[in-house]
């Protein structure tokens, strides 16, 4: 007697798991990246908190969504070599499922079925369930080779800086105005482009309180450099009573560094008045109104756009004015330190702002020169005689960098340029001078430029 065949159960339709926080949300971060030009570092902690995403979660979409931007380039040319068919005819949100999985794939420890299986989940949630086949087989094809093998495969022979920008993730004249800055060095240009791609640390400045006081309530460790710095591996900053009341604040070490050479700098003559041309938002004027506090002088803060001076204001610091610092309404003459903390392309900060490297292009270039230019000028014209003016970018493009310095003291004979690195003590590998330029790689800062200029008495 033969036994009936079981009945077949019938068919059960797919249960999606519960909804992934972190994936979304780091989703949703390159979403408003791309179609609202917005800036991750700002949506992404109010997504977390809006979401109640914190802890190990939080740090998961931190890594997701920054490093998918980061790495956007890079992964763009594994996924090209992975699809038949142009990177600009695919969908956009489906691109965006594909480099949320590739950085996962060849940038991160998660398993790589575990990768291709939540990405894939991702696809049926944000997109519709037609591209997951799609998705599914392009993770797969990723997933053929590690981070090493597609550079080995994708970067090109016969261009060095070339196969060091795609290795690294920055458009190609990035990685040549960084080469420019180190003289040519392609190893030194290797470890800026490498350090410029890794997360970066979290620093505090200590501005009302002793500095051992924001360590112990941070868990952080002081900085190397600065006497303000604290660096914080992990954490949000946000949740330190000390930075809620505004005695502390989040500021890269390197911006602590120059802002505090300003005050430094020897004078001849008086010390009362201090001019901030380009406060917003404010972190550096911060920490030179409370150094000009402590010996009896004043801090005027200016800044032209109105979002901006309103950040100045919240800092604390009683006199900021709305203003186009070009034409400032002060006396001329009238400062005796100023710091001109310029509008600039930003290429010095590309760890802290993932997405700026795609969306900067060298046609900026010569409006924000221009401007530096401008600044300067006025700059120049507030400064009495004997006094110091701090030019800063947080780029090192040549361009925006040594060349606006050395167009203003050819055009301002009653200019000279003062050593900036005896103003920076302890700080290692600043070069043969007068100016400074900090750098990811060496000092753990963001790249940071800093000249100092002399109106003769």
């Amino acid at each position: 007697m033969t036994t009936p065949p079981a009945k077949r159960q019938p068919r059960r339709p797919y249960r999606p798991p519960a909804d992934d926080k972190p994936r979304r949300a780091a989703y949703d971060v390159l979403v408003a990246v791309r179609e609202k030009d917005a800036y991750a570092n700002l949506v992404l902690p109010g997504l977390l908190r809006e979401r109640g995403i914190s802890g190990r979660d939080a740090a998961l979409a931190t890594e997701l969504a920054y490093g998918a931007l980061r790495g956007q380039g890079l992964y763009d040319a594994v996924l090209q070599a992975c699809v038949d068919r142009p990177l600009a005819e695919v969908d956009p949100p489906v691109l965006d499922v594909l480099r949320l999985g590739a950085h996962q794939l060849l940038r991160t420890r998660i398993p790589q079925h575990a990768a291709v299986s939540a990405t894939v989940d991702l696809a049926r949630r944000v997109v519709s369930a037609g591209p997951v086949g799609f998705v599914n087989a392009v993770l797969r094809k990723v997933a053929a080779h590690d981070l090493a093998a597609w550079v080995a495969q994708l970067a090109p022979t016969d261009d060095r800086l070339a196969a060091l920008a795609l290795e690294h993730s920055h458009p190609r004249w990035i990685a040549s105005a960084f080469r420019d800055a180190l003289g040519g060095d392609l190893w030194q240009t290797g470890a800026a482009l490498a350090a410029d791609d890794t997360r970066p640390e979290v620093h505090l400045v200590a501005r009302r309180l002793p500095r051992d006081e924001l360590v112990s309530a941070s868990g952080g460790t002081p900085g190397p450099w600065s006497p303000y710095a604290v660096r914080l591996a992990e954490g949000d900053p946000g949740a330190i009573p000390a930075v809620q009341s505004g005695a502390a604040g989040v500021q890269d070490e390197g911006s602590q560094l120059v802002a505090a050479a300003l005050a430094t700098a020897p004078l001849d003559g008086p010390d009362r008045v201090w001019v901030d041309l380009c406060a917003g938002p404010g972190g550096k004027a911060a920490l030179l109104d409370v150094l000009a506090s402590e010996r009896g002088a004043t801090l005027v803060a200016l800044e032209a756009q109105h979002h901006r001076a309103r950040l100045v204001r919240r800092s604390g610091i009683a006199a900021v004015a709305t203003t186009d610092s070009r034409t400032p309404p002060l006396r001329p003459g009238s400062a005796d330190r100023v710091l001109l903390d310029a509008p600039c392309s930003g290429l010095g900060a590309l760890r802290r702002r993932p997405e700026a490297r795609w969306r900067r292009q060298p046609a900026d270039l010569p409006g924000l020169t221009r401007l530096q230019g401008q600044l300067l000028a006025a700059g120049v014209e507030l400064l009495r005689p004997g006094g110091v003016l701090a030019y800063i970018t947080c780029s090192p493009h040549l361009a925006e960098t040594v060349v606006p310095v050395g167009d203003a003291l050819r055009r301002h004979p009653e200019l000279e340029q003062v050593d900036a690195r005896p103003l920076l003590p302890g700080v290692p590998d600043l070069g043969d001078g007068p100016s400074v330029q900090l750098w990811p790689h060496l000092h753990g800062t963001d790249a940071m430029f800093l000249a100092l200029l002399r109106r003769r008495a």
